[in-house]
């Protein structure tokens, strides 16, 4: 039997390789770190002849989703990149695209926010464009970037969703490190992905049309409603296309959530990115130490899996939800999601919350087991009012 191709591939040299075999057309460019090297690698494939696309290059990250919005008018599948304050400055385009239902992907390098300037990963930069009607998925390593970058084409471009796709991944953490990566053959991806055929109103001399029409309160929420529809859509439309990877190249990733150890386990672990690896490592742990523990991984922030979370993780006596992000004035980001999708639960799990590893800042396993472990503890004695807990913050 031929053994497959397997590559050394840093995470953002992986997302190019996915955007290679998903043949996409037009590819707008603008550089930033920590992702610059998706859109270098992809301008080698591009000068070599490897991949027939249009390099875009514009002057800034809001020029690159004009020009995204643009291709996609016309009927061209795209592919863009961007971190950090690049995603902030798109996000005027972020709701223009998605109100169009541009089935754009997009991957997101994550990297802290200035000020102060930090080039380090954490998951602000994305979840603050969580308002924008984009899918978001957030991947544990560059195998799983190169795989969900192929599986995002198919979901938004499904006719029940049409709606652009934000391929979420931990900078440096995930970009720039390297591992093996197995590729799949590109005529297997042709057949999975099929011929592009745009659903959404694509522009054409011979029908000339308005697009980006003016909707007062007759009409606004109706459109909004449609793009909750296709959100709602995309969650059934997110476990399918898995399922097909799966049976098709050998790899799956749950759908939307990844359960480990999860099914008689009394405390759960929740946690997205790449600290799933390092959750899985603390589950073991705390198992050998007694503590009935599980894992979930939360791939898909939006649209958010809640009734998925509530039969996974509802039976569970304890939840600690992991932010690699905070929304000041309030706790974690993620936090307060899983806490809307447990809240209708009869007898769901007590949730504590830890605020951690903002800018790239180490999370060691015995420090996340001694932390669990103590809220396991804590758990008998019974909860102080505020859940949300600050690892690690000097003095």
């Amino acid at each position: 039997m031929k053994a497959k191709k397997r590559m050394l591939l840093s995470g953002n040299h992986a997302a190019a390789y996915g955007a290679k075999l998903s043949q996409v057309e037009v590819i707008p460019i603008y550089p930033i770190t920590p992702q610059t090297t998706i859109v270098e690698k992809l301008t080698e494939f591009v000068e070599r002849g490897d991949l027939i696309a249009k390099l875009v290059h514009v002057e800034s990250e809001h020029s690159a989703m004009a020009a995204a919005i643009a291709a996609e008018a016309m009927g061209a599948r795209t592919f863009t990149a961007t971190s950090s304050q690049g995603i902030c400055y798109m996000h005027e385009n972020l709701f223009s695209a998605s109100g169009l239902r541009m089935p754009i992907v997009m991957a997101v390098v994550n990297r802290a926010i200035a000020m102060p300037i930090c080039i380090n990963p954490d998951h602000i930069d994305s979840l603050a464009q969580r308002d924008t009607s984009w899918l978001q998925f957030y991947v544990e390593n560059a195998q799983e970037v190169l795989d969900t970058i192929i599986q995002a084409y198919k979901v938004a471009e499904d006719p029940r969703v049409l709606l652009p796709v934000a391929v979420c991944f931990d900078g440096l953490v995930i970009s720039h490190f390297y591992e093996p990566v197995q590729l799949p053959k590109a005529e297997k991806v042709v057949r999975f992905l099929g011929n592009y055929h745009p659903q959404h109103v694509v522009l054409h001399p011979d029908r000339p049309m308005s697009i980006g029409i003016f909707a007062n309160e007759l009409y606004l929420t109706e459109y909004k409603y449609q793009q909750q529809e296709a959100m709602e859509n995309a969650k059934k439309v997110i476990k399918e296309v898995d399922q097909k990877y799966e049976r098709k190249f050998g790899r799956g990733y749950g759908g939307s959530v990844q359960g480990y150890l999860i099914e008689d386990a009394k405390i759960g672990i929740l946690a997205m990115g790449s600290f799933n690896s390092l959750v899985r490592n603390v589950v073991k742990r705390l198992r050998g130490k007694g503590v009935k523990a599980g894992a979930i991984k939360l791939r898909v922030f939006r649209p958010f899996p809640m009734e998925e979370l509530q039969d996974m993780g509802g039976h569970l006596e304890l939840l600690c939800v992991l932010d690699r992000d905070v929304s000041l004035g309030s706790g974690g980001i993620v936090h307060s999601e899983v806490a809307a999708a447990i809240h209708p639960l009869r007898n769901g799990p007590r949730l504590i919350n830890f605020v951690l590893g903002l800018g790239g800042r180490e999370v060691k396993e015995e420090e996340l087991s001694a932390l669990v472990q103590g809220a396991w503890e804590g758990k008998k004695r019974g909860f102080e009012r505020n859940p949300v807990k600050w690892v690690g913050v000097r003095g």
